[in-house]
């Protein structure tokens, strides 16, 4: 408020006069009015005293022009004219009066003009569901002008019975209890193409003394939040149900079922075969004319666009067809039935639109977009709707923003499951290069193998086993396991499996083998670890000599062996329990048995008795009873104990061997004791000379009368007593010669006046294999010549 005199100076100003205009009363008082307009203030002060009331432009004190609704009030001085003036003015716009009838007049007028001027649909139905008014938001939505609702039922007035029944029941809810609700729903207006999501807000009207006259509405298109809220929640279900399982083939089809119906009645899923192998697909775009093979396909119905492609089927999109589109330009193709392109692409793969069980159009939408993680192409989805009276939507960008937002997660699982399967494969393929491909023969034990990969995403690990033809026809059964997974543990097996043939074939005892590759284990973690962190590793190494029937076992860190006997019975042999190999510092002790002929040993690794829901004690036990069970051979004892023991997809590796022991019969061998003299080596000859006639191998006389010779006259001349010689014949003819001494002969070149040194060059020449081995009072020599086939 603002008094002026009767010249326009200020004479008083009010607080609010302040507030408003940002100028205190002492930059205002005594100054004429006109300053604090802008404009013309000699018109705006006429149109003050002709109409009491105008719009005046005032500047304030930082600059700014407001308007404001200015009112005139004049001070008189009796009946005399007027001597000063108040003006009072409000933020707004003028010609709203502050009381009086005629006031409530013009507020129900600008009531009536705000209802009927909302932006959203609105309507009062009387108590029985009658239309009494609607706004004109309303008469758009309906697609009829209010005269021809006013008075008709609501559900009159739509098709959709479903939307009709709960709108009514909410409409009737508002009018039992008048209390207000909030309703909402998922129909198509009657003037309009598209199924909207509205909020409807129900409210009761009521009368002056309180009865109910209607029920009010106020109806927001809330579609856009809708369709946010339900693409969200797909991309929440998306990150947990797509690439569950490291499979290429599994991650389409989980895309493929979670598409439906959400994106389509019918998606399908392509993929490259380079994809499918494993290999490294090509970066970018896919040229035109590509080969697609069909992984995955889900539909809400038995309906679907006609296709002519089964699961694991290629087939060649051409370069007009929208998959070929969409990987040519790696963008997504948005297209419909009734496209020039579409049908041909249709007629070109035998296959016609069929019509949607639940509609009769036989039209339909697609959208095809294609699968890129990193840069990379993998393969295209194709997800198609069906359109029909009752779902006249098409695919939309909004879809089509949802539908490369999953193929863009899929596409990346899919990449990582080929990954995955690609290095598992190199890993897979590394381990069985490493294992034994084919046993070399032996007559000691007759045997069956198995090894099993990890079904986890640890993939293949390190277990191995081999069976290693020692001299004098002994055998070596090995089993071990690497410690980890992956390419690094298959690697490090191989190198153990080498180290162990080359500690074998000099014919160390178990212990002794295991210390040596102990301190091999040692070195190799003090070169690794700080690459791969730990390395460490278990093994069980025994010999089983089928002369003597004897088997020496040792173990390193490893689960015993079991043992089965002829007459049925089964138990684990106590192994002496030595250390994991790299532990260093500890001995290994041998352990010794005898077994009887058609004896089966059994060798495994702990994945065969070890599991999360199992301990070790009852996964041997359940070994012993299915070592027990009866088979047809050791190929269908390892299957059978595979089978009951392991789960459909095992975690860790699991490797077993199976020997059943043979013995050589005595007629197979010829042992003779010789006395440290120069003359026995004539009598030893005709030992062997005589042997051989009596096993018919008199071609072999000469050769093996120079061997033992040989042999003889250097374990008497070098060795000492006692002195052996045996002779065994069973695939070859081997000749061993043991003395008391532990120093091993070699093989070197005499020269022209040396008296020695020709001996063992002779044996060599003579003989297909020649070596030494330590015995426990001293050594072996032993050469093998191969017998003539019948």
């Amino acid at each position: 408020m603002v008094a002026v005199d009767a010249r326009g100076v200020v004479t008083g100003w009010s607080d609010g006069a302040r507030v408003l205009t940002g100028r205190t009363a002492d930059q205002v008082m005594d100054r004429p009015a006109a300053e604090l307009l802008d404009g013309d203030p000699a018109r705006a002060w006429r149109a003050l005293l002709r109409d009491g009331g105008a719009t005046l432009a005032v500047r304030c004190r930082d600059g700014r022009r407001t308007e404001l609704a200015a009112r005139l009030c004049p001070l008189r001085a009796g009946r005399g004219r007027a001597r000063a003036y108040v003006v009072t003015a409000v933020p707004g716009v003028p010609g709203v009066p502050d009381d009086g009838p005629s006031d409530r007049e013009d507020l129900g007028d600008l009531g009536e003009r705000a209802f009927r001027q909302a932006s959203m649909p609105m309507s009062v139905l009387d108590p029985g569901q009658r239309y009494l008014m609607t706004n004109d938001a309303a008469c758009r939505v309906m697609g009829v002008p209010e005269a021809e609702l006013r008075g008709r039922h609501f559900a009159d007035t739509v098709e959709d019975a479903e939307h009709s029944r709960g709108f009514l029941e909410h409409v009737r809810k508002v009018a039992d209890t008048g209390m207000p609700v909030h309703y909402e729903s998922w129909t198509r207006a009657p003037s309009g193409t598209r199924t909207h999501a509205w909020n409807t807000e129900m409210w009761p009207v009521r009368g002056p003394s309180g009865d109910l006259l209607g029920v009010a509405l106020a109806a927001f298109d809330s579609s856009e939040q809708h369709g946010a809220r339900k693409r969200l929640a797909v991309l929440n279900d998306a990150a947990t149900r797509i690439g569950s399982k490291l499979d290429v083939i599994h991650t389409a089809r989980e895309l493929a079922e979670l598409a439906v119906p959400g994106l389509g009645d019918f998606v399908s899923v392509d993929l490259l075969d380079s994809v499918l192998r494993g290999e490294e697909p090509c970066v970018g775009p896919v040229g035109t004319d590509v080969e697609l093979r069909r992984v995955a396909h889900h539909s809400r119905t038995d309906w679907s666009p006609g296709t002519a492609v089964d699961l694991g089927e290629a087939d060649v999109h051409p370069a007009f067809s929208p998959p070929a589109r969409a990987l040519a330009t790696g963008g997504a193709v948005l297209a419909r039935s009734g496209d020039r392109d579409v049908d041909a692409w249709l007629r070109r793969s035998g296959a016609e639109a069929a019509a949607d069980p639940a509609g009769d159009s036989g039209e339909f939408s697609l959208m095809a977009v294609p699968l890129v993680a990193r840069g990379t192409t993998l393969g295209v989805a194709v997800f198609v709707r069906p359109l029909s009276a009752s779902s006249p939507d098409p695919l939309d960008s909004d879809d089509l923003s949802l539908a490369q937002e999953l193929t863009s997660r899929a596409a990346v699982c899919v990449d990582n499951a080929r990954r995955f399967s690609r290095e598992r494969a190199t890993a897979l393929a590394l381990q069985r290069s490493l294992l034994p491909q084919e046993m070399a023969g032996q007559v000691a034990v007759e045997f069956a193998s198995r090894y099993l990969p990890a079904a986890s995403r640890a993939g293949v690990g390190g277990d191995w086993f081999d069976v290693i033809p020692l001299s004098g026809t002994r055998v070596a059964l090995v089993v071990g396991d690497v410690v980890g997974h992956g390419i690094h543990a298959s690697v490090t097996m191989g190198r153990l499996r080498t180290a162990v043939w080359t500690l074998a074939d000099v014919d160390l005892p178990p212990d002794e083998l295991l210390t040596h590759l102990d301190d091999l284990v040692g070195h190799l973690a003090a070169d690794q670890s700080a690459a791969t962190g730990e390395l460490g590793a278990t093994c069980l190494y025994a010999v089983y000599d089928p002369v003597s029937r004897r088997a020496t076992i040792a173990a390193a860190g490893h689960p015993p062996p079991v043992l089965l006997l002829p007459d049925g019975t089964v138990r684990v042999v106590e192994v002496a329990a030595g250390p994991m190999l790299g532990v260093g510092g500890l001995p290994f002790e041998a352990t010794e048995l005898d077994l009887p002929e058609g004896a089966v040993l059994a060798l495994y690794t702990d994945g065969l008795v070890e599991a999360r829901d199992l301990d070790v004690d009852a996964g041997t036990a359940a070994l012993c009873a299915a070592l027990a069970a009866p088979s047809h051979g050791l190929e269908d004892a390892c299957d059978s104990i595979l089978k009951d023991l392991l789960p459909e997809r095992p975690a860790d590796d699991v490797a077993l061997l199976l020997a059943r022991t043979r013995v050589l019969d005595a007629g197979q061998v010829a042992v003779w004791d010789l006395e440290s003299d120069p003359a026995v080596v004539g009598t030893a000859r005709q030992y062997a000379s005589d042997q051989l006639a009596a096993w018919g191998l008199e071609e072999a006389a000469f050769v093996t009368e120079l061997v033992v010779s040989e042999l003889v006259t250097n374990a008497i001349r070098y060795g000492g007593s006692p002195i052996q010689l045996r002779l065994i014949r069973e695939r070859s003819l081997i000749c061993e010669v043991s003395d008391a001494s532990s120093t091993s002969p070699h093989l070197r070149r005499a020269r022209s006046f040396d008296e020695g040194g020709r001996g063992l060059m002779l044996v060599a020449q003579l003989t297909d294999r020649w070596g030494t081995r330590p015995s426990g009072s001293g050594k072996t020599i032993w050469a093998e010549q191969r017998l003539p086939e019948d």
